[in-house]
């Protein structure tokens, strides 16, 4: 009586068809769907390598990845091989690579004035009963790389370090910022300390060539706008 062919492990393989090592050795593009999957289960089951049983969950789909994004961790566990913690791994993975390509296909809103810069941030200022101040940051394109709170404050007033902004500014290698604070009084003019920090904010982004292309103040459903104005 013939004995069953002995299972030979990734680990006896060479080294050049290791997942791990021909990854590091050829690149990524030089794997397979299979191999790839095995690198995130990790281990086989009883006398399977991780490879195949990286095949048996692909062939249970047609080796279509798109099916395979849509398995839960349930439909995974029912291939042989597949525990709780593999599953898990499997469908994390899936889901980073789809929001991945949603990012890609995601263009950033570009801004070509104060109402397209008003829109951003409205819906965070508009119904606020205390003041905030926010930074809208933006590449060369003007197309919006990050909005953020910078303060908040009382009924009256908020303080906003220009060294704080422009520190942000420079982290994300923002070409230009548009600042931005709501009146919850309804009141639409500009105060002096808005102005003052306004001309502060300008030769500060003059000295680190981030351009200040706006300050807008909120009041409800209106807006002010400094460029508008002609005093930015």
């Amino acid at each position: 009586m013939k004995s069953a062919p002995k299972f030979l492990g990734i680990k006896s393989w060479a080294a050049e068809d290791r997942p791990r090592e021909k990854l590091l050795l050829k690149g990524k593009s030089a794997l397979s769907d299979a191999e790839l999957i095995a690198l995130l289960i990790g281990s086989g089951s009883g006398s399977q390598s991780a490879v195949e049983v990286a095949r048996q969950v692909l062939q249970a789909v047609g080796h279509n990845l798109h099916d395979l994004a849509r398995l839960t961790v349930k439909d995974l566990m029912k291939n042989k091989g597949i525990g709780v913690a593999k599953a898990i791994t499997i469908v994390a993975a899936l889901e980073l690579g789809r929001r991945r390509k949603d990012a890609e296909t995601e263009e950033k809103p570009k801004v070509a004035g104060s109402r397209e810069a008003f829109d951003l941030v409205k819906g965070d200022l508009m119904d606020l009963a205390h003041e905030e101040f926010w930074v809208l940051l933006f590449n060369r394109a003007n197309r919006l790389i990050k909005k953020k709170r910078i303060s908040e404050g009382g009924v009256s007033g908020t303080v906003a370090d220009p060294k704080i902004i422009y520190k942000l500014a420079l982290e994300e290698l923002a070409s230009g910022i548009i600042v931005v604070h709501n009146h919850p009084s309804g009141n639409l003019t500009a105060s002096q300390s808005d102005i003052t920090l306004t001309k502060k904010l300008k030769e500060a982004g003059k000295v680190l060539e981030v351009q200040l292309l706006d300050h807008i103040i909120v009041a409800g459903q209106k807006y002010f706008s400094f460029a508008d104005e002609g005093i930015l």
